[in-house]
């Protein structure tokens, strides 16, 4: 794995005759509830899409619309989950490691090399390097942040039709003062994070 503080002289240091590139990226580390999500995404340079950018600097109108063309036009695109029981067990690091794992996995053309948001990058059987803000600066990655961002959404929908007390429809499982007054009142879900803070404080004051 390598850490890339200079990620465009890194994409063009890749920029060989015979590599095939995907982007990489997740969504929902930090919520409190549901599954994290990441994409794998290998563009068409024959079909463009233009206004690719980090998916939480888009509005949820725009990506959308951008999420249809990249199903559209990629050449090659993939959406993976890792559960709640799984980030549980594993811790949520690994968790999104094997997430990403399974994006690419899942790719109907396989890359020879994967872009990967962030600084670290998932143990795989190719060539992998870790860009810091990539989903900001390589758009493959920006496409995978918005299949992946988009995704989550959608799950996080259904949970609220199945939890509607927690309200997931407005806070999508991140810790805001809404949701902790919701868990508070309602107690712990089963698409609750288990292990991570809130949630385990209002598991050990009800089981002391």
């Amino acid at each position: 794995m390598s850490t890339v503080q200079n990620p465009e002289q890194s994409v063009f240091a890749f920029d060989v005759e015979d590599a095939l590139m995907c982007g990489v990226d997740e969504a929902g580390r930090g919520p409190l509830a549901g599954p994290v999500f990441a994409a794998a995404v290998i563009l068409d340079p024959d079909n463009p899409i233009a206004g690719l950018r980090d998916s939480k600097k888009l509005t949820a109108a725009r990506r959308d619309a951008l999420a249809l063309q990249i199903r559209q036009h990629a050449l090659a695109w993939s959406i993976a989950q890792c559960s709640e029981e799984e980030i549980d067990r594993l811790n949520i690091l690994q968790a999104t490691m094997l997430a990403m794992r399974r994006a690419v996995d899942g790719l109907s053309v396989q890359p020879t090399l994967a872009l990967i948001d962030g600084n670290r990058c998932p143990a795989m059987m190719m060539r992998c390097e870790a860009i810091i803000q990539g989903d900001d600066k390589v758009p493959a990655i920006s496409a995978a942040s918005i299949l992946a961002k988009t995704a989550r959404d959608a799950a996080l929908l259904t949970l609220h039709q199945q939890f509607p007390q927690y309200a997931f429809d407005q806070h999508k499982g991140y810790p805001t003062a809404l949701h902790l007054a919701r868990l508070r009142e309602h107690g712990v879900s089963p698409v609750h994070r288990k292990s991570y803070a809130p949630v385990r404080a209002l598991l050990a004051a009800e089981h002391p």
